[in-house]
């Protein structure tokens, strides 16, 4: 009786011959007939001990993985949000945001020019009035002569033809009360009232000079009244960045104190519930069809299951917002020596384009967009 030897596990018991190599590696034989049984015998663990699959291959060296990555992160991707305060005379630092300023007009200038220097796509701002310069309809947001229509202005001419200058169409900042919107008699958000204040922002905003709106209330109809508005003064060329996706968040924590937010309570009658998914596709659809020219979704590292679904639905540009929160974690983590700071941020951002976004808006983005070049 022939001695068993380590391949005879490959035939069927009984069987008194060597097996066939295609059965040793568990394909099928060619040019000779066999049984079923040994034509398609189990693999067990010859594949892998052949290395018919080894994923790491590609794994091996740098430049392998950079031939084959499937997500890019570019300085072009990044948007840097900025603050520019009324009444500051030196930049401000945000106590819960490290690293991060409430500017003054001067020091505005000059952050702008080392983004645009380092390659960023653009800037978002934002701007904070005198606490004596709110009330309930968020005048100032209007005013030409308004902290945020001044920094516009600012932004446009200092960098305005090397980037794309981003405005924050939302009252929250220049209202008495914090909220997004002018109150009812009821106290409650008036959705239509609001829409005709954020025509009035608009259209200032893009006289100073802003090359796309950032429609961030949440109010019903608020794209298709904007684009209105804007196309009736002949403003055909200023784009919509529309918050298709904003979600009550918890980590918006952070901004209220860069933008000295006045609010008491909370958004949830006109921010989406964190619990609801196909709302934000609903959301979608509507800001697409009054006209936004790239959609949004915020807060982003939380929400990457619905950016997912936005960018695989939406026609026009996707981007996400790294919210206050989200940096302010990462930050603090690396701060306690828990996290590898660099790495985190760029393994975050990189997250956020691989689920979808085609822009992110990131308080990193001077410093990534410098680390990426």
């Amino acid at each position: 009786m022939r001695t068993p030897s380590n391949t005879d596990s490959i035939l069927p018991v009984g069987t008194d011959r060597k097996p066939l190599a295609a059965e040793v590696f568990g394909l099928p034989a060619v040019g000779r007939k066999q049984p079923p049984e040994i034509c398609f015998p189990r693999r067990r663990i010859v594949r892998s001990m052949t290395g018919t699959d080894r994923p790491r291959r590609l794994r091996r060296t740098p430049a392998l993985r950079r031939l084959v990555a499937e997500t890019t992160l570019e300085p072009r991707h990044l948007v840097l949000p900025m603050f520019v305060a009324d009444g500051l005379d030196e930049p401000r630092e945000i106590g819960s945001m490290p690293g991060v300023h409430q500017h003054s007009m001067d020091s505005l200038r000059k952050a702008a020019v080392e983004a645009v220097d380092a390659g960023v796509g653009g800037l978002m701002l934002f701007g904070v009035p005198l606490p004596e310069d709110k009330d309930p309809a968020g005048s100032q947001a209007s005013d030409p002569d308004g902290i945020l229509n001044r920094g516009l202005r600012a932004l446009a001419s200092e960098v305005g033809d090397a980037t794309v200058v981003m405005a924050d169409t939302c009252l929250d900042e220049f209202t008495d009360h914090g909220h997004c919107g002018v109150l009812g008699p009821d106290g409650q958000v008036d959705n239509d009232a609001t829409l005709h204040r954020y025509v009035d922002m608009a259209i200032a905003q893009a006289e100073a000079g802003a090359d796309l709106l950032g429609t961030s209330g949440m109010m019903d109809g608020q794209v298709g009244a904007i684009r209105r508005g804007l196309d009736a003064v002949g403003r055909t060329d200023t784009g919509i960045l529309a918050y298709a996706a904003k979600y009550a968040s918890a980590f918006y924590g952070p901004f209220r104190e860069a933008v000295s937010s006045s609010l008491e309570g909370d958004r949830r009658t006109y921010q989406q519930d964190p619990a609801n998914r196909r709302e934000s596709r609903r959301e979608l659809d509507l800001d697409l069809a009054e006209g936004a020219d790239i959609v949004m979704v915020k807060p982003a590292m939380a929400y990457l299951d619905i950016l997912r679904e936005v960018a695989d639905r939406a026609t026009v540009p996707v981007a996400a917002y790294q919210i206050s929160g989200e940096y302010a974690m990462i930050t603090a983590a690396a701060e306690r020596g828990w996290i590898d700071r660099d790495a985190a941020v760029l393994e975050s951002l990189t997250s956020i384009r691989r689920a979808g976004a085609d822009i992110v808006l990131t308080y990193w983005a001077t410093e990534a967009a410098r680390r990426l070049s």
